[in-house]
């Protein structure tokens, strides 16, 4: 029997995908998330008003998908983000650094049109395959 080439992952604690996609797939050793944004499931997809709370509530739902496969926030290889506003990079950073321990993943951070929030990320991490 083969093993799938690619294995989604579904976790009822991050926001349910808004379209035709995964929230997350295992592929070998390598996991990756969709771009999540700072939508709470737990509370009706409420979505915070600050930079940094949007930042907290999207690394969450990151950390949920990756413990779908057993994963945290020490797995992850890299992160892209997206910022609404350039200038509240310092905010963000602040509120993100609080999700990762040295050696820090590497990261992309640009600006983006985003529809109605502030910030969204995804990430690449390393797993048991």
């Amino acid at each position: 029997m083969t093993t799938p080439l690619k294995q989604a992952l579904v976790s009822d604690r991050a926001p349910e995908p808004a379209g035709p996609y995964s929230q997350g797939i295992v592929c070998g050793d390598l996991l990756f998330t969709a771009g999540f944004g700072p939508q709470d499931r737990a509370n009706g997809n409420a979505v915070a008003d600050t930079v940094a709370e949007q930042t907290r509530q999207v690394l969450r739902n990151i950390q949920a998908v990756l413990a779908e496969h057993g994963a945290t926030m020490d797995h992850v290889l890299k992160t892209t983000v997206h910022l609404a506003d350039l200038a509240d990079f310092a905010e963000f950073n602040a509120a993100y650094q609080e999700f990762f321990s040295a050696p820090y993943p590497v990261r992309t951070t640009v600006g983006s049109q985003l529809a109605n929030i502030l910030v969204e990320i995804d990430v690449v991490a390393r797993v048991e395959s």
